[in-house]
């Protein structure tokens, strides 16, 4: 997407390129730019993929987590433009991180983004006057602009109306009816981005005020927001609007959704559906993509000659990007659920039966899901707290997330827990001593984060209580078509940001097992780089009642925490661990005390022990003071855990 940049393309035979229609040469006229505007839930992103299909790219704007969606449509005659799908708002306030990035490229003040040739702005018909509080806002930056006023058809179907043309006149813009979701009007959209021209050599950023109703005045925000309440609703009355009368279905599902007892029950039924489907549904698909690393590892090492570089290749980049793809399938998943319980309204009535239960601890109801999926994998966790506006409220979701007790630990818990927790019945034949360790092992994860997050929300993050308020949109069927975009987008997110941390670690984590070698040729685990790293930082953790070879197993459960099982059975000599796990048990009991063990099991619930994690974590809050944070004070958490606990038991 280099049209992004007012850049000129020269070719070195004719600097200055063939003559444009106007005495302008080509190059000097960029691909046309046009921005994508409108408040959440209109419709915006669904009309996006409606217009740019694959051909569209993910980033992230200069200096913000906000990403940036970038498509290219085709139009006639061979030619195409460049579509920027921004973060829907309902103004420009500029109190949340969407506001103020939208603002900015409106007002031209995002570097590598030139200004816009022309707007789409698009609100949903049903709603028509709430979400024209953005038409003037919009309409007062000057460029030529579309007014898109999605799902028509639902408008005539409950018995709404408008007129067009009043409408039009009044706000000086052409006007065009769409149903994004099936593909109605989006032609005429179409037809409109033909008619949009590129300025010659770019467009120069211009300053603009979009915070009160006009531009220069001085109003204050309340005064300013009323001026514009009292406009918009003289606009609808001229243009005829009748609002579309209420859903049967929507008042009959919200009477169960928000009920006072109920609503929390279908909450928790719906809760526990996402929750169970992350592991079960994604269990095959995760042994066939380890079958699939497996035998091509298998294939690569009988293949290639031995040498360094084929313990490279296989136990170093192989291993590594094993390690990230067998998460892909619980991402998709989770993502899945998330699309379609969003897409579907159901998203904001979770939101607003978790509030009642969160507001307490000091966090949002939006809150709950991404410290759900947080069973699964941080990582995909972290990206959800997005739906979170209020910025602190975000970071400290984000920053407990990593309490939850993932998926990766579930080796170590098995491992230790199999190995000193006799296999005895505590309540009866229902639950037994060891359900019960690795229950409560869920559940201290759970008290760390609910204590972190009152901690942080009245110190670090401390702030006034935020009104909660959140508009609910009408019930709606998701469009499969956005759901696999939506897919494909988390997708490449995930394997390009956490796999390119896990890919880099497991490679040093390889060379510091290989080297130095001895005289043999054959790497010796107690005299490696790696081992002599145990050995150094074993007069730290011997208070804990850790030796060297437990030392060795937390670096390298840095690259994924899972890796320490492997690891240990590595140092011990038990090259299968993972599928024969006894008999590296036995050797744990004989090395390790019952209280160093359950100090183990305290230090994985609390230490942030994955890389791929601390790597989002950085790229969600634009730099590493907040992971650094968080990483030093879980493993705080987690040393002073299992300090108590090897004293303790």
């Amino acid at each position: 997407m280099d049209e992004l940049l007012p850049a000129s393309r020269v070719t070195p035979d004719d600097p200055a390129g063939p003559p444009g229609t106007d005495g302008v040469p080509v190059s000097a006229v960029p691909t046309p730019l046009v921005a994508l505007v409108g408040p959440p839930n209109s419709g915006k992103t669904t009309l996006f993929n409606q217009l740019t299909g694959l051909r569209q790219k993910v980033a992230n704007y200069p200096g913000v987590t906000v990403e940036k969606h970038v498509g290219r449509v085709k139009l006639g005659g061979g030619r195409e433009l460049d579509l920027v799908d921004l973060p829907g708002v309902h103004g420009f306030s500029a109190r949340t991180l969407d506001e103020r990035v939208t603002k900015n490229v409106l007002e031209g003040k995002v570097p590598g983004i030139r200004s816009p040739d022309a707007l789409v702005l698009i609100v949903d018909s049903t709603r028509l006057e709430n979400q024209l509080m953005l038409v003037e806002p919009v309409l007062e930056i000057g460029l030529p602009t579309l007014l898109v006023l999605n799902m028509s058809d639902e408008l005539e179907e409950r018995g709404g109306r408008v007129d067009d043309g009043p409408l039009a006149t009044r706000l000086g813009v052409e006007i065009v009816r769409t149903s994004a979701r099936t593909g109605q009007g989006v032609e005429a959209v179409r037809a409109y981005l033909e008619s949009v021209e590129a300025v010659p050599g770019g467009v120069e950023p211009v300053e603009r005020n979009l915070t009160n109703v006009k531009a220069g005045t001085a109003l204050p925000v309340v005064d300013a927001f009323a001026a514009r309440r009292r406009l918009v609703r003289e606009v609808v009355d001229e243009a005829g609007f009748v609002p579309p009368g209420p859903s049967a279905m929507s008042e009959r599902l919200d009477a169960l959704f928000l009920h006072r007892f109920l609503g929390p029950l279908v909450f928790l039924a719906v809760v526990l559906l996402v929750f169970q489907s992350i592991f079960t549904w994604a269990v095959p698909l995760m042994d066939a993509i380890d079958l699939m690393i497996v035998t091509s590892g298998e294939w690569l090492a009988t293949t290639l000659p031995d040498s360094w570089f084929r313990s490279l290749l296989v136990d170093g980049v192989w291993a590594g990007v094993g390690s990230v793809i067998i998460f892909l399938p619980q991402i998709l998943i989770l993502f899945l659920f998330l699309g379609i319980l969003e897409d579907s309204g159901y998203m904001a009535r979770a939101a607003v039966i978790a509030d009642r239960m969160m507001y307490r601890v000091g966090l949002q109801g939006r809150a709950f899901l991404p410290l759900l999926s947080g069973y699964a994998c941080a990582v995909p966790a972290i990206l959800a707290a997005r739906t979170i506006d209020d910025e602190r409220d975000r970071l400290a979701t984000i920053f407990v997330t990593p309490f939850m007790t993932c998926s990766a630990r579930l080796p170590v818990y098995a491992l230790l827990i199999a190995a000193f927790i006799p296999d005895e019945p505590l309540l009866g034949p229902v639950v037994g001593k060891r359900a019960a360790v690795l229950l409560g092992l869920y559940g201290l994860g759970i008290v760390a984060a609910v204590g972190t997050a009152f901690l942080l929300k009245r110190t670090l993050l401390k702030a006034r209580p935020t009104s909660f308020l959140m508009e609910l949109p009408p019930y709606r069927i998701p469009a499969p078509r956005t759901l696999a975009l939506r897919l494909l987008d988390r997708s490449k997110i995930f394997l390009r940001r956490a796999g390119r941390v896990i890919f880099a670690v497991t490679v040093v984590l390889w060379t510091l097992t290989q080297f130095p070698r001895s005289e043999g040729g054959a790497p010796e685990m107690d005299e490696s780089a790696l081992g002599r790293i145990g050995h150094v930082i074993e007069p730290v953790i011997e208070p804990l009642g850790f030796d060297w070879r437990i030392g060795v197993g937390l670096v390298t459960s840095l690259a994924a925490r899972e890796v320490i099982v492997g690891t240990l059975g590595t140092i011990y000599g038990v090259e299968t661990a993972d599928e024969d796990p006894e008999a590296l048990q036995e050797l744990l009991r004989r090395d390790l005390e019952p209280g160093a063990a359950v100090g183990l099991l305290v230090f994985f619930a609390f230490a942030l022990q994955c890389m791929s994690t601390v790597a989002v974590m950085r790229r969600e809050s634009g730099g590493w003071k907040w992971p650094a944070l968080q990483f030093t004070y879980m493993l705080l958490l987690g040393y002073a855990g299992a300090f108590v606990a090897y004293r303790v038991f």
